[in-house]
């Protein structure tokens, strides 16, 4: 009977030694971004397992909500968990959400961060805790920030980026005012520094050198920039410094910072008497836009990208699963496009298709789900307005 036991006891022994040797070979196979089978398996089946943190300076603006309701709408799709950290575009509370995510048990997380120095921590701390990262909104900039763009090249866990070309916005939209006859012109910026603002700020810049270039007799007048931080209080504040400074002004530029910045300018300008004399142009769609057109007190305006953060989810997401592997000493990169708006009429067909409904329905965001990279990268390339009609059977 005792070598009967025995001999049970040690079945068992084995037996568990076998399970725990099969756990840990599954979760160093996912850490490592392979394309195991088992551990695709494992987390495409049980969804709710992947938790992804999201690093962004409000979730509860006009921008950060928009953001905030895409990626809660696609990760109720894949049955995922999200956990957010407002963190104001301030250096220091930029790094330690990352940090804070990390500890909380994130699998992955995406960030829009302030300045490329920030992604020197956030990258270090992604590859300390086996956690895959991707930017949002930003791209660290190779001429700009080498070595730490060399980091994320040779990280294990920074998966990739998802931006705009914020220089080519940038002259497009001032080139709107200065052909509308605009020519001295007020910037706002939200923070000195900032990676985003200073491509707008290039691309500004650009569409005035060029002007003046061609026109040394009728030429056009750019302050230099006035920072509002991301509130609207702050926005007002500009708005009504640059008002006071310069009397002739009769354009505005607000650069953007999540939408607040604008609506506090707005208001500014307002209570000066001058809506409709001043022509504003900015980046970042409010939910009154069509009424702002309307009146005047928007000439145009640039946005409709709250989506891109949906790119940069699927990135990780797909990350995770074991089904992009990052390239070796790259990573992935996807550009998203603008849109532009400059009448109620282009406006409401932008109410009807991103707002009133998302660009995106479950459906689709399932198929993504299975896309190679390159298939989601030609998707986000492909988004806007007609697009969307198309998808959604609109006319």
């Amino acid at each position: 009977m005792k070598k009967i036991i025995a001999s049970i006891l040690v079945l068992a022994m084995l037996f568990s030694l076998s399970a725990c040797g099969n756990s840990s070979s599954n979760k160093t196979a996912q850490n490592n971004g392979t394309n195991s089978s088992n551990s695709t398996t494992q987390n495409s089946n049980s969804n709710k397992k992947i938790k992804i943190g999201v690093s962004i300076w409000s979730s509860t603006d006009v921008l950060g909500s928009q953001v905030k309701k895409m990626l809660d709408y696609a990760a109720n799709a894949l049955g995922v968990e999200l956990m957010y950290v407002d963190q104001g575009h301030v250096s220091e509370k930029v790094t330690a959400s990352v940090k804070t995510l990390a500890a909380a048990g994130c699998q992955g997380i995406i960030i829009c961060n302030s300045a490329d120095s920030e992604m020197a921590s956030a990258i270090q701390t992604a590859d300390q805790y086996h956690v895959y990262l991707a930017q949002f909104f930003r791209i660290i900039s190779k001429d700009r920030s080498p070595q730490i763009y060399e980091q994320a090249q040779k990280s294990k866990y920074y998966v990739g980026a998802v931006h705009e070309d914020e220089v080519v916005n940038g002259y497009n939209l001032a080139n709107i005012l200065i052909n509308k006859g605009k020519r001295f012109i007020g910037l706002i910026g939200w923070n000195p520094g900032d990676a985003t603002f200073l491509l707008r700020w290039e691309g500004y810049k650009k569409a005035v050198d060029q002007w003046n270039q061609n026109h040394p007799n009728d030429k056009v007048f750019m302050t230099e920039p006035v920072y509002a931080g991301t509130t609207a209080d702050g926005g007002a504040s500009a708005a009504t410094s640059l008002m006071n400074s310069y009397p002739k002004m009769d354009a505005l530029i607000v650069a953007g910072g999540g939408g607040d910045p604008l609506v506090g300018a707005l208001n500014a300008i307002k209570n000066a008497g001058k809506t409709g004399k001043i022509g504003v142009v900015s980046t970042d769609f409010l939910p009154d836009l069509g009424q702002e057109l309307q009146s005047g007190a928007m000439t145009a305006e640039s946005g409709g990208h709250f989506a891109d953060p949906l790119y940069a989810f699927m990135m990780v997401y797909n990350a995770i699963r074991g089904k992009y592997v990052k390239p070796e000493n790259s990573f992935y990169e996807i550009k998203f496009p603008y849109l532009y708006v400059s009448s109620p009429s282009e406006y409401n067909d932008y109410q009807k298709y991103f707002v009133d409904s998302l660009p995106y329905n479950t459906e689709e965001i399932k198929a993504m789900a299975n896309d190679s990279f390159q298939q989601l990268a030609e998707q986000a390339l492909n988004l806007s307005i007609d697009d969307v009609k198309k998808r959604h059977g609109g006319q």
